[in-house]
This record gives structure tokens, C-alpha cells and sequence, in this order.
């Protein structure tokens, strides 16, 4: 036992741990993530009269663009992401707007786009795009000695995410707009903000939020519902939808009723392939399940909190840092709500919830996340020592390569020396 965990720890230490880490997880959490929307989406897609297969084609066709970007920030340094920082910005202003003006508004929120027939959601982008501007706004302010000054703590970062914040909010999106509050006070507290500034920017955007729930009936009715609904009296659609989740998560029992037997499903929860997924996983994969997903979310927070504490650029710390905690906050936030732990907040769960634009979000910012782990001290001579090899090894060990034949020239230079006249 104690060899397994000198072992472990010995994996663990390795430059390239974080880099596989945030690799297996997100490949492992999108696998279960498709296939629950095929099982999840199909019913959907029946109950309301839509081709059986439209919503998991749609994600599998997102997955496909999504590893592809994921595969092309991993390979980028982090001067493009930093390139990119006032574009995404300006695009994610852009693309909320425009939401305020022609958006659809469904279960009385205002979050998506119609592109080409395609539901697009600005909104994911907003969060992407205030990661890398906060991270590179605070690393310049840094290398020219400005963070001294708690006005250049929060001019322009404060403004800019307050701006991008509220054009969120006015599509009554309280669920992003938290997020959003979530990475703003992420990138401070990374940077080092003096915890009297940070709890009192804290205490008072907690007091903004509230201060909305209470002026927007569509948001109280959620927060009352999750007060009321455990004694099962509140007949509201948010009493309905939280009762339904929690009981198709306890129905699960231990290992699930298995893959694609849920019965919840057809009707019973709404938004089943969306918010409230993770019921469904719970009933059809078990409790064994559902702590596997919430151990793929830990190896994703370990292995970016690792990421942001060995890196060397402040940028590549800030950013790593901020991605972690709004993709942890993220998926505790939409568990929680199924859990019945805090209010429905609209907020999809990590890849896993069906959503193109969200998916897209996520594999992009886990990519900036490999990206980064590739400046660890070490990383790059690991990588070039493994070389193209690497894949080679990995499928010999798995029985399904072969031991390529060596050249004529290779084959005589490893043949024995026969001298003149010397028998065969």
C-alpha cells in the first residue's frame, strides 16, 4: 500500500501530470457527456415532435469542432490567447447585445442567438473572453509595478466586467451574471488583492444580486421554490422541476437502472438533457456514477490549481486559475440545484449538459489549460523526449501494435560479421 502511494506521488510529480490529467478528464467527462444526451436528447427529441437523433447530433457535431479548437489552443503559446484578449472582449459585449435586441427568450430568459437555424449563446463566450482580458489587463498592471495601487486593481478590470456583467443580467440570465462575478473575483484573489477589498467587492456584489432576485418575479419564484419544495406543497413549474430531479437522482439507487433505462426522462423533469442532466445520470448510472463524475471534476480543479501554481507566467497563473474555478464553481453550482443544495440557476453542467455553445466554451478553455501546463519547468524536454513514440508505446501496451521490420541497411548493420571462407 504505502508502495502504491510513492508511486502515485512519484506520477504525480511528473512535468507532464497536469497535462495528461486535464486531458483523460475531459475526454472521460465528455464521453459520459454524449452519451447521456443521446439517451436524454432522444426522449426530448420524441416528446416534442423533433427528429429522434437532432440534439445528439448537434452535440457530437459540437464535440468533433470543440476537440479540434481544444487541440489548437493545447498547441498555442500563450502570447496568441494573449492577442486575443480585447477581440474576445469586444466580440462578447458585441454578441450580448445583440442578444438584448434580437435574442429569444425561452422559460423567461433571454440567452440565445438564431444563427443560420442555430440556437447560439453569446453569453459562454462572455465568460471565456473575461478570463483572458482580466488575466492579461492584471499582467501588464504587473510587470509595470501598477498592482501596487488598489485603483489599478479594479480600473479597468471593474468597469469591464461590471459592463459585461450587467448586459448579461438585463437578459435575466442570473445564473451567467453569478459566473461572471465568480471569475472577476477569481482573477483578484489570484493576483493577490488585499482580503479587506476582496470581501467588501464580495459582500457587495452578493447585495447587488439579491437586490435583483428580488425586483425580477421570475427569479424569486426560483429561490422560493427551493425553500418550499422539499415540503412537497409549492405547486409552481421550479417546485415541479426540483422535486422530479431529486427524485430521479435517489431512484438510481447504487449502480443505475442502466444506460438509457431512465424513465424520468420522458417528460417527468423538464430541461432533462440541459440543467437537470445530472438527474438523469444519477438514475441511470447510480450513485457509483455520479461520484465518478464528481471525481473527474476533482482531477480537472487539481490539476488546474497545479497548473496555476507552477507556472512562471503571470498571465498563464491568472488565466489557469480563473478557468479552474469557473468550470469547478460551474459544475458544483448545476449539481447543487439537482441536489435540491441551491437554487435552479439555468447554468448547464460542464461538458456533459447538451449545449454547442457552452461545450465549445469549456473544451477551448480546458485547452488554454494544456497550453499552459506545456511552460511547467520541464514539460517541453518531456514532450520532445517522447516524441511521436509516445502513441506507438501506448498501443503496443495495449496489444494493438506491432513491432515495425527493421530496414536492409539496419537488418546487415545488427547481422553477424562472416569473415572470407567462413561457413554459413
Amino acid at each position: 500500500m504505502r508502495f502504491a502511494a510513492l508511486r502515485f506521488t512519484a506520477l504525480l510529480n511528473r512535468p507532464l501530470a497536469s497535462y495528461y490529467l486535464v486531458l483523460g478528464c475531459t475526454l472521460l467527462l465528455l464521453a459520459v457527456g454524449l452519451m447521456m444526451v443521446l439517451s436524454a436528447g432522444t426522449a426530448y427529441d420524441l416528446d416534442n415532435g423533433y427528429p429522434a437523433y437532432s440534439m445528439f447530433e448537434k452535440q457530437l457535431a459540437g464535440a468533433v469542432a470543440g476537440l479540434l479548437l481544444m487541440w489548437l489552443a493545447a498547441k498555442s503559446p500563450p502570447r496568441v490567447f494573449r492577442a486575443c484578449a480585447y477581440p474576445l472582449l469586444l466580440a462578447a459585449l458585441a454578441g450580448v447585445a445583440l442578444v438584448l435586441l434580437f435574442g429569444v427568450e425561452v422559460d423567461g430568459a433571454k440567452r440565445w442567438l438564431i444563427v443560420a437555424g442555430t440556437q447560439v449563446q453569446p453569453s459562454e463566450l462572455a465568460k471565456l473572453a473575461l478570463v483572458v482580458w482580466g488575466a492579461d489587463l492584471l499582467a501588464r498592471k504587473e510587470r509595470l509595478g501598477q498592482l501596487t495601487d488598489w485603483r489599478h486593481l479594479l480600473v479597468p478590470l471593474l468597469p469591464g466586467a461590471a459592463l459585461l456583467s450587467l448586459l448579461v443580467l438585463l437578459g435575466k440570465d442570473l445564473g451567467t451574471t453569478f459566473l461572471l462575478i465568480v471569475i472577476f473575483l477569481a482573477l483578484l484573489w489570484i493576483i493577490g488583492t488585499p482580503r479587506k477589498l476582496l470581501a467588501g467587492l464580495a459582500g457587495l456584489m452578493a447585495f447587488a444580486l439579491l437586490i435583483v432576485v428580488a425586483v425580477h418575479p421570475y427569479e424569486l419564484a426560483r429561490v422560493t421554490a427551493f425553500f418550499s419544495a422539499h415540503s412537497r406543497k409549492c405547486q409552481t413549474v421550479s417546485c415541479y422541476q426540483l422535486i422530479q430531479g431529486k427524485d430521479a437522482l435517489g431512484s438510481g439507487g447504487l449502480f443505475g437502472v442502466g444506460t438509457g433505462a431512465s424513465r424520468a426522462k420522458w417528460g417527468w423533469v423538464p430541461n432533462s438533457p440541459t440543467d437537470f442532466i445530472f438527474a438523469i445520470l444519477g438514475e441511470e448510472l447510480g450513485l457509483v456514477g455520479t461520484l465518478c463524475v464528481v471525481t473527474l471534476y476533482g482531477g480537472i480543479a487539481f490539476a488546474g490549481l497545479r497548473i496555476a501554481r507552477r507556472a512562471t507566467d503571470t498571465f498563464a497563473r491568472l488565466a489557469a486559475g480563473a478557468i479552474t474555478v469557473w468550470l469547478v464553481v460551474q459544475a458544483l453550482v448545476n449539481m447543487g440545484a439537482v441536489l435540491g443544495l441551491l437554487p435552479i440557476s439555468g447554468v448547464p453542467l460542464p461538458l456533459i449538459s447538451a449545449g454547442v455553445s457552452s461545450l465549445l466554451a469549456s473544451l477551448v478553455a480546458l485547452g488554454m489549460l494544456m497550453a499552459f501546463a506545456r511552460t511547467e519547468p520541464g514539460a517541453a524536454q518531456a514532450l520532445a523526449a517522447a516524441g511521436p513514440a509516445m502513441p506507438l508505446r501506448l498501443l503496443r501496451r495495449l496489444g494493438l501494435g506491432q513491432r515495425a521490420a527493421p530496414s536492409n541497411a539496419r537488418a546487415r548493420a545488427a547481422a553477424p560479421v562472416r569473415w572470407p571462407g567462413q561457413r554459413r
